[in-house]
């Protein structure tokens, strides 16, 4: 069945969301989100694109903006593409990173401009990274705060619907059900919590003794009961970084 063409905003303004291929964390560390956000940076420099919004979470990015001189996919291509080298690179695999096409919705009226914007800052507090939006480093929140960080993300639209800071702050952590692109954000696990998660389906401390069939189909169940982030289901059953990823990409060969 060929693919559904996408729908043309009359704007230009798309909700984009990047993912990682079976819910795989694409950001391991503070540098993968570093470098990502450059190549984000350059992205728009050599298209012309307004950014309005963005948040970088573990296994999937949002971002709000007007198309620039090139079709969006171009630009959006142009992140992926040079993330994904950098980062295979890194971490010494192969193979890709993102699921094969970015979802995306257009925006055309301000009401939806201002609940994508809401959704997007509000992701890092609805999977409980942060209490607070304004305290979360990787989204653009710090933008609409902060005078003079202003070279990624255009503000003025956003904050004009408001009569000053208080107004704009109080809409964006305003308590709401809202679900932008129909993705359900993963709920972040102490380590301590994942391992009771876990013992639902199988004694932590027994599974590096079963045989590696059984507990590459125990990861896999794990990773999908839960979305916990591949280091963290290493760290909390004492089994190699490696051995996890190993037996999701197994998944996703058997999946093809």
């Amino acid at each position: 069945m060929p693919r559904q063409s996408r729908k043309k905003s009359n704007t230009g303004i798309y909700h984009i969301m990047l993912r990682g291929l079976d819910k795989r964390d694409i950001f391991l560390d503070d540098e993968d989100r570093e470098v990502f956000l450059s190549l984000f940076s350059k992205a728009k420099e050599k298209s012309h694109a307004i950014i309005y919004g963005y948040c970088l979470m573990d296994n999937h990015v949002h971002i709000l903006m007007k198309e620039g001189s090139e079709h969006i996919g171009e630009s959006i291509k142009r992140i992926s593409v040079g993330y994904v080298q950098w980062h295979n690179l890194k971490y010494e695999r192969t193979g890709h990173l993102f699921q094969n096409r970015y979802k995306s919705e257009v925006v055309e009226d301000d009401t939806y401009f201002l609940t994508v914007l809401r959704y997007i800052h509000q992701n890092p507090v609805k999977a409980g990274m942060v209490k607070n939006i304004f305290e979360y480093k990787w989204s653009s929140c710090t933008y609409y705060t902060n005078e003079t960080k202003r070279k990624l993300v255009s503000v003025e639209m956003g904050k004009s619907f408001f009569p000053n800071q208080d107004r704009f702050s109080e809409f964006m952590k305003m308590s709401n059900t809202d679900q932008c692109l129909e993705y359900e954000i993963k709920i972040r696990y102490t380590d301590e919590k994942l391992k009771n998660e876990i013992s639902k389906i199988h004694k932590p401390e027994l599974i590096s003794n079963l045989t590696k069939k059984e507990r590459d189909n125990i990861i896999r169940e794990i990773k999908e009961h839960t979305g916990a982030s591949i280091r963290q289901i290493s760290r909390v059953l004492g089994i190699g970084r490696g051995i996890v990823e190993q037996a999701m990409t197994y998944s996703h060969h058997l999946s093809k």
